[in-house]
């Protein structure tokens, strides 16, 4: 009886930190978004954020504000989120602790399908977010095949996702040196930025953001079975391999519309989840949420140190996000294989 209510106290212990490890990432998550809407080389001061929103303040505060940083602020926060939760969702399908949508090659897939837009049917705009989600689940099925022997291993979906992340970037650098007069845009969008960002690309990404979200808050349980293994999930009436398809379709939606508006911006859907998996744990009910709100604060504070670090030189967002990534994969990577 004793050990059983031990049990009962240390499992509500754990539920109070999660719950406490959530507002901390949800009190980080709205500093980033202030930071990014009160910093620049014109401070606003947030008493004066209060009067602009309310319909005061000077006129060229109110532009900076609501025509400048607020809707920047929003792609960044809804682009955090959405690379952040996709990186969380295709860890637990692919069961590979490695798995990020730019690493194992999904942002390529969607990264080429936008390029094929943008560059050769640039009035077509509305369109890259369902080309490339499309490319991203053409991407995430070439992995997927291309890993499966007896079923699936990290190290297999990681050379594999090198492998077609190789080959979609071959196809990327040969639209742009055909089309070498359309280039500039596309190169600023494949190191990934958020530059210029506007109103209309908050109403592109916020549909497919919230939808992905949702969908992925409400499939938790089914993530939490997964981490068990395939055989204890058969035997729990899962359709493991349906699961894994309308997981990766959700995972390569968020990916999809993120890379759509900020380009091929990495390592997000890495460093997060992993970072909240060592505070909260492995339960994708908290874990799903955390990554959201933590994903919002990583993007919104490395963008806006990307855009007041160098002023008024603005470095492109991907540049810090790798500079932060790439050495947080390589510990992965020595920890894990």
């Amino acid at each position: 009886m004793n050990a059983v209510n031990e049990h009962k106290k240390f499992g509500m212990a754990i539920e109070k930190w999660r719950v406490l490890m959530l507002a901390a990432f949800a009190v980080l998550a709205a500093g980033g978004f202030l930071c990014s809407v009160l910093s620049g080389a014109v401070a606003i001061p947030i008493s004066a954020m209060g009067d602009i929103l309310n319909g005061g303040g000077d006129n060229a505060s109110r532009q900076i504000l609501l025509n400048i940083r607020l809707p920047r602020a929003i792609v960044a926060a809804l682009v955090g989120m959405n690379l952040a939760v996709s990186g969380a969702v295709l860890q637990a399908v692919m069961k590979n602790p490695l798995a990020d949508p730019h690493i194992i090659g999904i942002s390529s897939g969607a990264g080429l399908a936008g390029i094929f837009v943008i560059v050769l049917f640039p009035a077509l705009e509305y369109l890259i977010v369902p080309t490339a989600f499309c490319g991203a689940m053409l991407a995430a099925a070439c992995i997927y095949i291309l890993a499966w022997k007896n079923g699936i291993r990290p190290l297999r979906i990681v050379l594999a996702g090198v492998a077609v992340s190789s080959f979609l970037g071959a196809g990327i650098s040969a639209i742009l040196v055909l089309y070498s007069d359309r280039v500039h845009g596309a190169l600023m969008w494949m190191v990934g930025g958020l530059a210029a960002r506007s109103w209309p690309h908050v109403e592109i990404i916020l549909p497919y953001a919230v939808i992905g979200f949702i969908l992925a808050v409400c499939g938790a349980r089914y993530l939490n079975i997964l981490q068990l293994g395939d055989d204890v999930a058969k035997g729990l009436g899962v359709n493991v391999e349906l699961v894994r398809l309308v997981f990766t379709a959700i995972g390569a939606l968020l990916a999809a519309s993120a890379v759509s508006v900020a380009g091929l911006l990495g390592f997000v859907g890495l460093i997060v989840p992993h970072t909240v998996r060592l505070l909260t744990g492995s339960d994708y009910r908290f874990l799903i949420p955390s990554s959201a709100l933590l994903g919002i604060a990583v993007v919104t504070y490395s963008d806006t140190l990307a855009r007041v670090a160098f002023a008024p030189l603005e470095l492109p967002v991907g540049i810090f996000m790798a500079a932060l990534g790439a050495p947080f994969f390589l510990f992965l990577l020595r920890k894990e294989l």
